[in-house]
């Protein structure tokens, strides 16, 4: 459909009806690695001070750069 198409009417063949839910459990085992993550930076931080703060996100840079390409690439 482009912007001079005057037909409101937009045919499609997937199904647009998703009933994708989380479970309990999954929603428990993300919440619990996210915790996990939280609290290992903050013993980084603890055992190295402010080089424990920065140095966990200098690492994952490569990791956001790669995330960046796949998701520019489609």
């Amino acid at each position: 459909m482009s912007l001079t198409d005057t037909n409101p009417v937009i045919e499609t063949t997937e199904d647009t009806h998703h009933d994708e839910v989380i479970s309990k459990s999954g929603l428990a085992m993300i919440y619990a690695v996210l915790a996990a993550v939280v609290a290992a930076w903050g013993s980084a931080v603890y055992a190295f001070g402010i080089p424990g703060l920065y140095m966990p996100a200098v690492a994952l840079v490569p990791v956001i750069w790669v995330i960046l390409l796949i998701i520019s690439r489609g």
